[in-house]
């Protein structure tokens, strides 16, 4: 399976007992570390308001690593369009990629909950998925609704910070042929005026969708024969109907030839699956602290995990995280990731994996690469 490349996704988590600082030094010796173990991508997550993320900017963040490494790919996943714009979008992506040309991959993602008139059910897949399993045994678990999350007050809260007072979000797939239109440098506005951005305009950037479901991200990546990522760390139970829509929406382009996904997965690996396990404890907890509509709360050590009392409500809330989250020894994680790919069709995986201490998170991708190459 070393043909199929792996990536690695960091939200840049701040732990218990550290700060922002320690995460960002963490990020960049991480970053120079995979680059060494043989990963494909390193992208950056953008979150706000998470006592327990740093990763805020994926550009800053990016042009700090892009200085620390030579030849690994760099990227977001995903900037976040719903309270930016496409010049500010490709003008920063521009700046970076003026001094470490032909490594930065933009990966856009929409911001702000659902599209209106889009609707939350499940759309068909052609794959079936019984007693909550894909064919080849993925596990695919009930869908998760974040309604409580999208009008939550801390939620509303961000989008208000987030954004100049009265200003209203550009359409997403509008939003994005604009920024694809500044990076070729055709873009004319309605009236017929010209805009080039410099640095920005002809820049070696490599655009990828991210999306959840077989939704306007899928269908935006695919009429623009763009590259797609699906979210199995965020949400396992669309990730089917992700890639199936984005296959079915593509259209050859000047990018692409034929459909190119990565799909996701949340992974810590140790020596064996019990240390694995131990080292995984806390993940349940920071989840639950996402999902309560607190922001996330800095990752916890196990034993503080452990002293969480949970309820059956607490354990409803984060199941299909928690149950999706590939833990154990490295054999047994690259059989579940190899099921991930066969399922799913993927082209590459992108590894997600957060630790208490920092040690462990680099060994978790040393033994999974060493594991990956040997196959």
């Amino acid at each position: 399976m070393s043909g199929i490349p792996l990536g690695v996704l960091d939200l840049v988590p701040i732990t218990s007992g550290s700060t922002a600082a320690d995460a960002l030094r963490n990020t960049i010796d991480l970053a120079r570390q995979t680059e060494r173990f043989g990963y494909t991508r390193y992208w950056f997550a953008e979150h706000h308001l998470n006592p327990g993320v740093a990763g805020t900017s994926p550009a800053v963040v990016l042009a700090l690593t892009a200085s620390a490494t030579s030849t690994i790919r760099i990227g977001s996943g995903a900037v976040q369009l719903g309270h930016r714009t496409a010049l500010s979008t490709v003008e920063e992506f521009g700046l970076i990629d003026a001094l470490h040309p032909g490594r930065l991959d933009l990966g856009l993602g929409r911001s702000g909950g659902r599209p209106p008139g889009q609707t939350a059910g499940p759309r068909p897949t052609t794959t079936p998925v019984v007693d909550g399993r894909a064919p080849n045994g993925l596990r695919i678990p009930p869908r998760f609704s974040p309604e409580h999350l999208i009008g939550s007050p801390r939620f509303l809260l961000q989008q208000q910070l987030l954004r100049q007072p009265g200003a209203a979000p550009q359409g997403y797939g509008e939003q994005v042929e604009d920024i694809l239109a500044l990076l070729r440098g055709d873009y004319r506005s309605t009236d017929g005026i010209a805009a080039h951005a410099v640095p920005g305009e002809g820049a070696e950037v490599q655009v990828w969708i991210l999306g959840s479901s077989g939704g306007q991200s899928a269908d935006v990546a695919g009429r623009n024969g763009l590259r797609f990522a699906a979210n199995y760390h965020v949400s396992p139970a669309t990730v089917l109907e992700a890639a199936e829509g984005y296959r079915a929406a593509f259209k050859p382009s000047d990018h692409l030839d034929k459909p190119y996904i990565s799909v996701s997965a949340d992974v810590v690996v140790a020596e064996d699956d019990e240390t694995a396990r131990e080292l995984a404890t806390g993940y349940g907890l920071w989840v639950r602290s996402i999902r309560t509509a607190e922001g996330a709360i800095p990752f916890p050590t196990p034993e503080q995990a452990r002293a969480h009392t949970w309820t059956e409500v607490d354990r409803a809330l984060v199941a299909d995280r928690v149950d999706t989250q590939f833990v154990g020894s490295p054999g047994r994680v690259a059989d579940q990731l190899e099921q991930l790919r066969e399922a799913t069709g993927a082209d590459e995986l992108l590894i997600t994996t957060i630790t208490h201490d920092h040690a462990d998170r680099v060994r978790s991708y040393r033994l999974l690469a060493e594991e990956w190459q040997r196959r």
